[in-house]
């Protein structure tokens, strides 16, 4: 029995020091994503094929500071998890998204493919750049014309004011 406890001490002693399991600190949020609102100006390939949207305004991703994300890709709403692991380091979590069917020429199935592979960001000349592993890049641009944290949308403000209840 004293074996037992001599192992756990050590091992509660261990998960301390190294920062492991429950213990670890979740680093801030990178300042300058927490609370801003975006929308897509273009998807530049890494094979140079460059796509822009018809309305930019229907693709548009808003990063609050809790580490939930939402987005609206063309005629779908999704909620999912950011964290900024590093400097420019950037992890989208599993989108759960809504599931209607797209007009053609929709960039709704691209993007949704491509989320997961988002491994970094930069912010220049006041566009929010999304790197992914492959290359290709996302860039977008402040909702409303500035990065001003108080620019989030109106409609993602009124749903997270909302008190939301489910009925049998």
């Amino acid at each position: 029995m004293k074996a037992y406890r001599r192992r756990a001490r050590w091992l509660v002693t261990l998960l301390w020091l190294g920062g492991g399991g429950a213990f670890a600190q979740t680093p801030p949020p990178p300042a300058d994503l927490v609370g801003t609102s975006w929308q897509l100006v273009k998807f530049q390939g890494s094979d140079d094929k460059t796509l822009l949207p018809d309305i930019k305004a229907k693709y548009t991703i808003e990063f609050a500071a809790d580490g939930l994300l939402t987005a609206r890709i063309d005629c779908n709403r999704g909620h999912g998890t950011w964290t900024s692991p590093g400097q420019s380091r950037l992890q989208l979590g599993p989108l759960a998204i809504t599931r209607a069917l797209c007009a053609e020429g929709s960039l709704h199935d691209q993007i949704v493919r491509d989320l997961p592979f988002v491994r970094s960001y930069v912010i220049k000349n006041g566009h929010l750049i999304l790197s992914m592993s492959d290359g290709g890049t996302y860039e977008f641009e402040p909702m409303g014309g500035s990065t001003s944290k108080s620019q989030r949308s109106p409609r993602a403000r009124a749903f997270r004011s909302r008190v939301w209840e489910v009925g049998a």
